[in-house]
């Protein structure tokens, strides 16, 4: 991806909405003593809007919004807008921008007011910003796959921080784990949750093909409830597979694995070809991986007619 100064230059990016307004791209700061920015108590999402043979449409716009403002409430953390104007918002950003597809990020935190534990004076401060973003894991990646290793880094248990709230804090796990693997030659990580069994990426969920069946972590193994996890579970059932949604996988299973791929709002469907220097199947995507990869991405780009009641039109 363009780092954000190349996206300025090449005139990209220029407008971000904060706190019901509409600001420069430059002038959307923060104060230093903002108590997300010292604590990770914020929320954020991520969604993708696609450039589709109708217009530009975001994908399961309203199933995203339902988990932002679910993400506040183990925190007290009121959201002070409602559905309609973070909808108007966003789609205002991409038309001013002319952005036919891009990735939308909404973020919410307590900001600038106290800096103790407790954030009861600081005000709840909300943005959105939209961007263009291509394959998150490489275009190459889509097609041949990605090579990951087995993190050293453990998930955290829902029983001590909720793992089904996207949370800012809450992502400094991801990126150690995601770190950790790029400085020993990997592109992606696969993290195990506290019992040793998998979970998911740093920022995807994981599915694994076997004997033409698919299985994928279940919540209770300390997964987010990802919306293109859900997308995918659809779609393979639609298509005639069995899949297995609340499975426990074990690290073992990963290296005998017929096929192996993530999901995700940025990564979307990645096939997975190593794991810790293991091959999976023949080294490259899979039939099944390609399939539903393909029925993935025919349906953002509205190709077919189904599942119309998950786009918002700009």
């Amino acid at each position: 991806m363009a780092s954000f100064d190349e996206m300025r230059e090449a005139g990209d990016i220029e407008t971000i909405w904060q706190n019901g307004e509409f600001v420069d791209w430059d002038d959307a700061t923060i104060h230093v003593l903002t108590h997300g920015l010292h604590y990770g108590t914020g929320i954020f999402e991520g969604a993708r809007a696609y450039d589709t043979e109708n217009g530009t449409a975001i994908f399961r716009w309203e199933e995203h919004l339902d988990r932002f403002f679910a993400s506040g409430d183990p925190y007290e953390l009121e959201i002070p807008y409602d559905r309609e104007e973070l909808t108007e918002a966003t789609l205002e950003l991409l038309r001013r921008q002319d952005h036919d597809s891009a990735y939308i990020r909404p973020i919410a935190y307590f900001g600038y007011g106290s800096l103790g534990i407790s954030p009861d004076d600081c005000p709840t401060d909300v943005a959105i910003a939209t961007w263009p973003w291509g394959a998150y894991l490489g275009e190459d990646a889509l097609e041949h796959g990605i090579e990951v290793m087995v993190s050293s880094w453990r998930k955290h248990a829902s029983s001590q921080i909720p793992t089904n709230a996207k949370t800012t804090g809450l992502y400094v796990n991801s990126l150690l784990a995601g770190e950790e693997a790029r400085r020993n030659g990997y592109q992606e990580a696969i993290v195990l949750n506290k019992e040793g069994q998998v979970a998911e990426g740093p920022g995807e969920n994981l599915f694994l093909v076997r004997d033409g069946e698919l299985y994928t972590p279940g919540l209770s193994q300390s997964i987010l409830d990802g919306i293109t996890r859900d997308t995918v579970i659809t779609l393979a059932r639609e298509l005639g597979y069995t899949v297995h949604d609340q499975a426990t996988i074990s690290r073992g299973e990963l290296n005998t694995a017929d096929e192996l791929f993530f999901t995700g709002s940025a990564a979307e469907v990645t096939p997975i070809r190593k794991v810790d220097n293991v091959e999976i199947g023949d080294g490259d995507r899979g039939p099944v991986t390609e399939e539903i990869q393909s029925a993935f991405f025919d349906l953002v780009e509205r190709k077919t007619d189904a599942h119309d009641d998950w786009f918002t039109y700009v």
